[in-house]
């Protein structure tokens, strides 16, 4: 059983068990919502819970709700503010996942998005590695292509499109891979089933830009900020060909679920030496120290809980 008692629901909070919605609901049965994953980080030196760039999740949530025609009745403050407040509620003392979810809430039939009650919710549980390979990951290209932005948004955590990321993470599992490397309809790299992509090669890191069918990676842009300004690495967006990932020196995933995970091999072909690589590894030892407020230059993209208690108290 899942170690959490509470739920943000219906503009409060209840017990997890009060959290629930009618089988009737308009997004269970169409997949009309979004969500955003949020990570807090327990640090035992601080006795500290950390949120990690709260305010930014929630600022893409209301983005995605305004493609959606979802209308939330709270600010970007308050959303923060209830997620604190559950936080504290369940007195997590480990690292913990966090789901905001907003969905179409009209309890019967009928396709369209206007017009129609929306729901949110917010529930959080304790939450370790989202892939379990510290040895790097061998992953495979997919047979299934991402969904484009004229037909699901992929720049948007919408519910309904996450069907495209889970055929693909089975396909490649069930392969025999860890996880899976999907294309635009062109055939250039978009993504992991659920991560933003970069590849290094001769020391310059590379990443699909937003125009290839990516989500707008929170973690991403933490990245791009962690190698420009602590590692000196230069970054550049653009699209990619399947063939270069074979030429690739690194090739890493990155995400708030994944975190950043590292590449080693690509469709039976080993990533450079085979061996996870050096600017991973100190991407990876900044990515850490950032999440876990041990970064003193942006410590801001960390979010106290049980600090802002006592200073509220």
């Amino acid at each position: 059983m899942p170690n959490n008692r509470f739920a943000f629901f219906n503009g409060q909070i209840v017990p997890i068990e009060q959290a629930q919605v009618s089988v009737m609901t308009h997004g269970l049965n169409y997949g009309t919502g979004c969500f955003e994953g949020i990570r807090a980080y327990w640090s035992p030196d601080e006795e500290e819970l950390f949120v990690f760039q709260l305010r930014a999740h929630y600022e893409r949530l209301l983005r995605s709700c305004k493609v959606l025609f979802i209308t939330l009745p709270y600010s970007v403050d308050e959303l923060c503010d209830w997620t604190l407040e559950l936080l504290r509620q369940e007195e997590f003392r480990s690292d913990v996942y966090i789901r905001p979810l907003a969905f179409k809430a009209l309890e019967g039939i009928g396709v369209r998005l206007h017009e129609l009650p929306d729901a949110f919710t917010i529930w959080a549980l304790p939450f370790g590695k989202y892939i379990e390979q510290p040895s790097g990951l061998k992953v495979g290209t997919s047979s299934w292509r991402r969904v484009d932005d004229n037909a699901i948004p992929a720049r948007l955590k919408a519910t309904g499109a996450y069907v495209n990321s889970a055929l693909a993470k089975s396909e490649a599992m069930l392969n025999g891979y860890d996880e899976a490397i999907v294309l635009t309809d062109d055939g250039h790299v978009s993504e992991g089933s659920a991560e933003n992509i970069f590849l290094v090669r001769n020391g310059v890191l590379h990443t699909p830009g937003l125009t290839d069918n990516i989500l707008e990676g929170i973690t991403r842009t933490v990245i791009k900020e962690l190698a420009t300004q602590e590692l000196g690495l230069q970054v550049v967006e653009r699209s990619i060909d399947r063939t270069e990932l074979y030429a690739a020196d690194e090739i890493f995933f990155c995400g708030t679920g994944v975190e950043v995970a590292p590449v080693i091999e690509v469709d039976r072909r080993p990533v450079g030496d085979g061996a996870i690589g050096p600017i991973f590894k100190q991407i990876q030892s900044l990515y850490y120290a950032a999440t876990h407020g041990a970064d003193a230059k942006r410590r801001a993209w960390c979010t106290p809980v049980y600090a802002r208690e006592l200073a509220e108290a």
